[in-house]
């Protein structure tokens, strides 16, 4: 097959819309849980919607965590977005406690009610990156705005694996994770207007080298 993204599906919604982008964007993307596509895609994608317990429960049961590991051992690009990047943590404290995918040091943390105006927060806020050069942000202003849906944020234990924060009432949170293939997001770029469309696009030009 020629060049494609993998998008895995897990049963969490949220995964026709980041398909849209891609052909919007006149690449290729396969949604999928099979694991021949998936290692053979150029590039995958782990997007997400809702609770961190629902999502590594799917994960297990789709017996897709070895498949995600394998896929990281090869060195494969690698985009978790919302849900699908909180996953990639140790451990989330949503629905109880919840081990991770352990491939990003950190915890899933809820935000404080006294610290933010409401939760989720949902709606545009600015990110501002801890580092300029990263593929994922090039052509991407610092401080841009980004669409967020969420309770829970995410704590890495490494202040390298922090590519983006975002300010949400008193508490700043980690917005944007980068460990050597890997990249996430907390917000949602394909809800991002131009900038998010940017990241999508500098996502699949890496996909390409």
């Amino acid at each position: 097959m020629s060049f494609y993204i993998a998008i895995i599906d897990y049963g969490i919604g949220n995964l026709k819309s980041v398909s849209k982008i891609i052909t919007y964007l006149g690449e290729k993307s396969v949604i999928t849980s099979d694991p021949e596509i998936l290692f053979n895609a150029n590039g995958i994608i782990l997007p997400g919607v809702g609770a961190f317990g629902d999502g590594i429960k799917n994960l297990k049961e789709k017996g897709l965590i070895p498949i995600i590991n394998g896929i990281i051992d090869d060195n494969k690009p690698f985009f978790g977005i919302c849900l699908g990047m909180q996953l990639l943590f140790t451990k989330s404290y949503e629905m109880g406690v919840n081990k991770g995918l352990n491939l990003i040091k950190g915890e899933i943390r809820a935000f404080n009610k006294q610290k933010v105006e409401k939760i989720p927060q949902i709606g545009w806020n600015s990110v501002t990156f801890q580092e300029r050069n990263h593929f994922l942000i090039k052509g991407v202003p610092n401080n841009s705005y980004f669409y967020f849906v969420h309770s829970y944020y995410c704590m890495p234990e490494y202040e390298e694996d922090i590519l983006g924060v975002t300010q949400y009432g008193q508490k700043i949170f980690c917005s944007m994770i980068c460990k050597d293939n890997i990249v996430g997001t907390q917000f949602h770029p394909e809800k991002s207007s131009k900038y998010g469309k940017k990241m999508y696009e500098n996502f699949i030009s890496f996909c390409k080298k």
